[in-house]
């Protein structure tokens, strides 16, 4: 059909056909020698084709006419479009920001009177900056303000001719218009400031507060924090309802959550001014929800923010919206409300979720040290007891426990125990429980795809939780006001076997990993602490065992003081060592026990360099500084006494400059 086409169009007669018969004509009539007859038909020939060329040249200048008519009416409309803009303009060179022309509005919405070419469009408008289009963005990401009105700014890059370049022309130039979005943005604030924020307010300390108080005493007590709680959210147009002896609801607008922000929550000071009697200060811990659809979604992220709260160790204020976590206080000491019942509890349930196992597994943290060998070891014991197969998830090669886990391996139970991660991952199947000791946050574990890939997970750890917890647990068991993990499986052990059911190496190991949390005895040591210990010297700990386990070898030992010799004072009483060549993480974690026995020391950090490019800082305290707030500032994590953090990327110099801000912002913040 196309080809048909084709052939037809060949065929239809036109002008070049014609001049082409006709001159093939003359010529015949040339060659037969009728010569006046060729003549008259040149004539006409000629006559054809001047005429031809006049009319083409006619038909092209009307054209040319009629071009120039409409790109004259086009240039117009465009030019009365620029003058007669709704909205303020402005093209301006980019180089220099100098204004190349502007309309009306423009300087009327500046501000100025007349025209102000060639002014600076950053004089003209102060905050402008044209670093958006540089990026190729077409609207500034941000809002300006000019004369108490808000503006969105839009526009592109223009690209001159070369007729422009040549005569020296402003280069690249920018256009932007501005689009005043006053109202609309007054209603997003207020629609922001009005969203509803949640709270639950909790009294820490209620029971140890109150406790052998007489009644009037009590009532004195409770009136006087309740009082300090409410005069807080006066003016605030809050509602706040006490829904238990020691629990409240608080419900406020978004609007007063940046004041209590950059007051740092004054309540939590406030709350220390009640003293009960016998001395004891009274301390808050508050859960904030916001960002959420709706009141029942604060809620719930109100309710996770306290409990992490108090699993933080309380005397704190935790915010959560659907992205992160905020933290401010926790500082105080921390006030202990362990409860053998609950213990108990969860003795039991850990009992019940390794029984309905096909196979347990157990990992501790990256590095592991006595107190997570020691925990892998008591819920083996567990496992073994509810007639389980378990398994413990460690790297043969890094680890702090070496001399540990060769002890456990000469006994029967342990010698095919230890596996590693991919081990672990190919025995392991759908019904298999992981048990998370000494740590609970998945980036810390020893394998974290191993942990992706278990569907049951128990956590069980001492340490206070961090914005990256281990979530959808199965089974979670917090106190971070024990003393270790041993100590709290010591109360689990207590619940699920008989001193008879454990190995003597497992009561050994377990309270090695409380001799070594607690400095033998003298931090974070309470009565529950010595009651663990003395239970798992029933058990038939030697303490003599035990102490082989925590002595160090004399190449360890030189370099531990070498580390110590170079430690320098700051702020008074806080020791800082740096050492310049990467050393062994046990190494600088006993050096900054070791730096705590100098008088006057009561807090020590030892930063080390890594071989990878990064660096360790391990930190002690023995004083009122909490050196956890301390290294969650840098990324990492633990208790009040003890913590440390691994900051990858960075020279000894720069980690050590960090160390030094974040313990400045402590300190004066």
């Amino acid at each position: 059909m196309c080809l048909n086409k084709k052939f037809q169009r060949l065929a239809e007669p036109s002008g070049r056909l014609y001049l082409f018969v006709l001159v093939a004509f003359a010529a015949a009539t040339l060659l037969c020698g009728e010569y006046i007859l060729a003549a008259a038909e040149g004539a006409v020939l000629l006559l054809l084709i001047i005429s031809s060329l006049f009319i083409s040249r006619r038909r092209r200048r009307e054209l040319m006419e009629y071009i120039e008519s409409v790109t004259y009416d086009a240039d117009t409309a465009k030019n009365n479009t620029l003058l007669n803009f709704p909205l303020p303009m402005a093209v301006f060179s980019l180089n220099d920001l100098r204004v190349i022309w502007a309309n009306q509005i423009f300087f009327n919405m500046c501000g100025v009177s007349g025209s102000r070419f060639e002014a600076r469009l950053d004089t003209l408008v102060p905050e402008f900056s044209a670093k958006w289009l540089l990026e190729g963005k077409t609207q500034n990401p941000d809002l300006l303000a000019i004369n108490g009105r808000k503006y969105q700014i839009h526009g592109n890059i223009i690209r001159p001719g070369e007729e422009q370049e040549d005569s020296g022309g402003h280069g690249f130039m920018g256009i932007a218009y501005w689009v005043d979005v006053t109202e609309y943005d007054d209603v997003r604030i207020k629609y922001e400031d009005s969203r509803p924020v949640v709270g639950v307010l909790l009294i820490d300390n209620y029971e140890e507060l109150i406790r052998n108080q007489p009644e009037r005493v009590k009532n004195d007590l409770r009136d006087a924090v309740e009082d300090i709680i409410n005069q807080y959210w006066e003016g605030r147009d809050a509602i706040v309802r006490r829904y238990d002896r020691d629990r409240y609801l608080v419900i406020f607008e978004e609007r007063y959550l940046g004041e209590m922000r950059a007051q740092k929550f004054a309540i939590l000071e406030q709350a220390h001014t009640v003293t009960s009697p016998s001395g004891i200060h009274a301390t808050l811990s508050l859960g904030l929800g916001h960002d959420g659809s709706g009141f029942g979604e604060n809620l719930q992220f109100a309710s996770l923010a306290a409990e992490m709260a108090l699993t933080r160790g309380g005397d704190q204020v935790v915010v959560k919206n659907r992205f992160s976590f905020e933290f401010f206080g926790g500082r105080g000491s921390e006030v202990e409300t362990r409860t053998k019942v609950k213990s108990r509890v969860m003795a039991n349930a850990l009992a019940e979720l390794i029984a309905d196992s096909s196979r347990v597994f157990v990992m501790g943290h990256k590095y592991a040290d006595l107190d997570a060998v020691g925990a892998d070891a008591a819920v083996c014991c567990i496992a073994r007891k509810k007639g389980k197969l378990c398994k413990i998830v460690i790297d043969p090669e890094k680890n702090a426990s070496k001399l540990l886990i060769e002890r456990l391996k000469t006994e029967p139970e342990y010698k095919s125990a230890f596996i590693t991660p991919q081990e672990a991952m190919l025995q392991a199947d759908g019904r298999s429980l992981l048990v998370v000791v000494d740590t609970n946050r998945p980036e810390q574990v020893e394998d974290s795809n191993f942990l992706a890939a278990c569907n049951r997970v128990a956590v069980i750890d001492h340490h206070r939780r961090a914005a990256t917890y281990i979530q959808n647990s199965a089974l979670t068991f917090y106190e971070p006001y024990a003393s270790s993990v041993c100590e709290l499986l010591s109360e689990v052990l207590q619940e699920v076997c008989e001193p008879e059911d454990i190995l003597r190496c497992e009561a050994e190991a377990m309270l090695a990993g409380i001799v070594l949390d607690t400095k033998n005895f003298t931090i974070r040591t309470g009565e529950r602490t010595f009651e663990a210990a003395a239970f798992l010297r029933r058990c038939g700990a030697d303490t003599t065992e035990v102490k082989k386990l925590l002595q160090n070898d004399m190449e360890d030992t030189v370099a531990r003081y070498r580390i110590m010799q170079n430690a320098q004072l700051y702020r008074g009483n806080i020791a800082v060592a740096a050492p310049e060549e990467p050393q062994n993480r046990v190494i600088i974690a006993q050096a900054a026990d070791e730096l705590l026995n100098i008088s006057g020391v009561e807090v020590s950090f030892v930063v080390s360099p890594t071989a990878d490019g990064g660096a360790n800082i391990s930190a002690r305290s023995i004083g009122d500084i909490n050196v956890q707030v301390i290294m969650e500032k840098l990324g990492g994590g633990g208790n009040r006494s003890a913590a440390a953090c691994q900051i990858p990327n960075t020279t000894l110099r720069d980690a050590v400059n960090s160390l030094f801000a974040a313990i400045d912002e402590y300190l004066d913040g």
